[in-house]
């Protein structure tokens, strides 16, 4: 056995891009490298171009299984879930037959290669499920406010996908189940696990009850992300920029920081600041009838949803009387928005009451997140799985208005005792993250109503100097003690030292269902390459819709 105090550690990630799941995993393998412990990241994809710097510059050893090319990312924009499946399987594949296998391994997203790194390689391994593929793949969103369980919201899934997807949803669960701790990356995400994986029995330290363990049970246990706090530290500049001198103001300002996404709700914090302006008069401060709001997001004028999310903005905006302003931009590579012609003409940057920044730089980030003048943040989506944006504004000392559901619940302290969150859950949060019985605000959660929202914003508007500084301190507290790197790679050892600790893997056989739906994956994707896309599908819904009316 290895040293304890020094583990073989592998993550296995599909894609080693840019995104909030690869920075977890980037960030998770560097606080254990930090730790001691030797670290590697496997995956199908990493292009040195488009990827963070530490999997670039030797910082973390990344090991590339390039797929051949037989198994794209998808055919013709479909099958993505099926490719993605048998991407994972060439990636095991090779890393079995590589010589030395790692203590531990540490899967996320995609679980399909868990029951095979059980049984041809006898290790351990980790699942961190940052939401069910099965829900995302589908468009299903989940809502969830106050006390009331979580519900669906709508199911963008015709009946052909929903039978192509119902071979997938059971290998995940059936993959996943194999798992011998699983990790989430909140309560909320802990709780849609349990709801929709009905039959994955863990205690309440995340541990799989499937092998006959004994154990009170519980749910997969809460890692929440960390963000590196230093980077929010203001650092003077002497030469600062042309797009922070522009942006820079003296005027109250309200900040919203999300992808331009239907799916984000901006129009929200439109709104609600409209409604905030409109009755502003009657508080004791006018000054803030100058306040402005800044909406800042990722944009590509490739996108469809980007582009119409955007013009749907303005209109809004143009519709409440708020005058608007595009600010220029500063990434030419995403392209420039395109402005209809019946939106009405956009203000000065002076003057404009809500300022659109598409694509903001770090330099830009940092100015609204740090700023004096900044009130708040506002962070308009329901159902968000955690949400990383809310806590850096807590690690800036900004107040935070979030909707009352999802991640937002457990990151941001309203008034409420743990944010209305039911006391039994709080027993999956790992205990380096536990909260202190005396937390108090860090920011107001409300339903998504933009008057409860315009009551939230004179309430933080009408803040005393004192009563600011001391909520500021609250949140960098709860950010620094909750959210940092420190508090997450010490609760990412303690899973895996749990996982090392049970010892090698007993082999088995495959379970009946798991082996009949391997067996289904397996002629589904012969049948695409030999009879094509649409046979495939028109057999497979025939097959699976007799087997449901037989009852199997």
């Amino acid at each position: 056995m290895a040293e304890i105090n020094k583990l073989q550690i592998a993550f296995i990630h599909p894609d080693l891009g840019i995104g909030g799941a690869e920075r977890l995993v980037v960030d998770a393998a560097l606080g254990l490298q930090n730790k001691g412990h030797s670290v590697s990241i496997i995956t199908s994809h990493h292009d040195p171009t488009h990827c963070f710097d530490e999997t670039r510059d030797g910082t973390l050893r990344v090991v590339l299984y390039k797929p051949p090319f037989f198994l794209p990312r998808s055919i013709h924009g479909k099958l993505h879930i099926l490719l993605a499946h048998l991407r994972q399987l060439h990636l095991t594949w090779h890393l079995l037959r590589a010589d030395g296998t790692p203590d531990v391994f540490v899967v996320d997203q995609l679980s399909t290669c868990i029951p095979m790194l059980r049984l041809f390689a006898s290790k351990r391994v980790v699942f961190y499920c940052h939401f069910p593929d099965k829900l995302l793949a589908t468009g299903e969103a989940i809502e969830e406010d106050g006390d009331s369980p979580p519900k669906p919201l709508h199911n963008n899934a015709g009946l052909l996908k929903r039978l192509y997807r119902l071979p997938m949803d059971l290998l995940e669960e059936y993959t996943t189940a194999s798992a011998d701790i699983i990790l989430v990356n909140s309560l909320f995400t802990s709780r849609i696990f349990k709801r929709h994986f009905p039959s994955i029995k863990l205690d309440k330290d995340g541990k799989n009850l499937s092998g006959g363990q004994r154990g009170s049970q519980g749910g997969p246990r809460v890692i929440y992300p960390g963000i590196n706090l230093a980077a929010y530290e203001v650092a003077a500049s002497k030469d600062e920029p042309r797009e922070v001198t522009l942006l820079r103001s003296d005027r109250p300002t309200f900040i919203s920081l999300n992808r331009f996404e239907a799916k984000k709700n901006v129009a929200l914090a439109l709104k609600a600041f409209a409604l905030f302006i409109q009755h502003i008069g009657r508080s004791s401060k006018p000054s803030h009838i100058q306040a402005r709001l800044v909406i800042a997001g990722g944009y590509d004028s490739r996108v469809r949803d980007n582009v119409d999310t955007l013009n749907a903005l303005l209109r809004t905006a143009c519709e409440l009387g708020l005058s608007w302003c595009l600010f220029p931009v500063t990434n030419e590579g995403k392209g420039a928005p395109f402005i209809p012609d019946d939106i009405s003409p956009q203000s000065s940057l002076e003057t404009a009451q809500v300022v659109f920044l598409p694509n903001f730089t770090t330099a830009q980030r940092s100015l609204l997140l740090t700023s004096e003048n900044t009130l708040a943040l506002l962070y308009t989506p329901t159902g968000e799985h955690f949400g990383i944006v809310p806590v850096e504004a807590m690690a800036c000392g900004l107040p935070v208005l979030a909707c009352r559901s999802g991640g937002p619940k457990e990151s941001v302290v309203d008034d409420e005792p743990r944010n209305s969150v039911d006391l039994a859950d709080w027993s999956v949060v790992d205990s380096s993250s536990a909260e202190t019985s005396s937390s108090t605000r860090t920011g107001w959660l409300r339903s998504p109503s933009p008057e409860a929202w315009a009551e939230a914003l004179a309430a933080i508007a009408m803040l005393s100097p004192s009563a600011r500084s001391a909520l500021s301190l609250r949140a960098k507290n709860r950010a620094r003690d909750m959210f940092s790197l420190d508090a997450m790679s010490a609760g990412m050892e303690r899973a895996i030292r749990d996982a090392y600790s049970l010892g090698p893997v007993t082999r088995r056989r495959l379970l009946g269902p798991e082996a009949a739906t391997w067996i289904y994956i397996c002629l589904v994707a012969v049948s695409i390459f030999t009879l094509g896309a649409t046979y495939t599908i028109v057999w497979t819904a025939v097959v699976l819709g007799g087997t449901t009316l037989l009852g199997f």
